[in-house]
This record gives structure tokens, C-alpha cells and sequence, in this order.
């Protein structure tokens, strides 16, 4: 787990800003973005078996319901080929494809 703190300025107390949680594969399985209300955002990573890549991302918003779903299809080389964008009654929003140029 990552934890980063924010310290404003002329202030010495400082506080939590994001907190990064990892399975034992080194995958980021959860994100938390703070306010100063509390939790502002919160992504859950979920993974296909043993894959490095992420197959579906939920975001939360601060009340802890879900906001987004995103689904990914990926090249045969591991980079982003497509994004689904869920609404959170499952609805597809819309779809972002990637190209590359090297």
C-alpha cells in the first residue's frame, strides 16, 4: 500500500491526498483520492487470472456508489487497443479506441 500525504502551505499538519493498494502480483487493485470531506474517488482494478493487464475498472464517487464502469480489449503486443465506457446501470456511454504512432 501507498499512502501519499499533502501538506498545505504555512501548515505542519499534513493529510491523507491518495492511498494506492496492491495484490501480491504488484497489480494496483484500488485507488482512493481524498477531499477534505473524505474519500472523493475510489477505482477498484480487476484483472482477467494472472494477466498484468486490466480487464474492468469501477469507479466510485465520494458517497461511494458507482460512477463509471470501463471494460478494455488490448493489442496483441499488451497496449490499449479499445475502452467501453459503462454508465453505472450498464448502459454502454461510449468507446475511446487507441492508435499508436512510433
Amino acid at each position: 500500500m501507498v499512502k501519499e500525504w499533502n501538506t498545505k502551505a504555512g501548515s505542519s499538519t499534513p493529510y491523507l491526498d491518495n492511498m494506492v493498494t496492491y495484490d501480491e502480483h504488484g497489480r494496483k487493485i484500488e485507488e482512493i483520492e481524498y477531499a477534505s470531506y473524505g474519500q472523493k474517488k475510489r477505482t477498484v482494478y480487476e484483472y482477467d487470472g494472472s494477466s498484468t493487464k486490466c480487464s474492468r475498472q469501477i469507479e466510485y464517487d465520494d458517497k461511494n456508489h458507482v460512477s463509471r464502469i470501463k471494460k478494455f480489449e488490448y493489442n496483441d503486443d499488451g497496449t490499449k487497443k479499445v475502452q467501453y465506457n459503462y454508465k453505472p446501470n450498464g448502459k454502454l456511454e461510449s468507446t475511446k479506441r487507441f492508435e499508436y504512432s512510433y
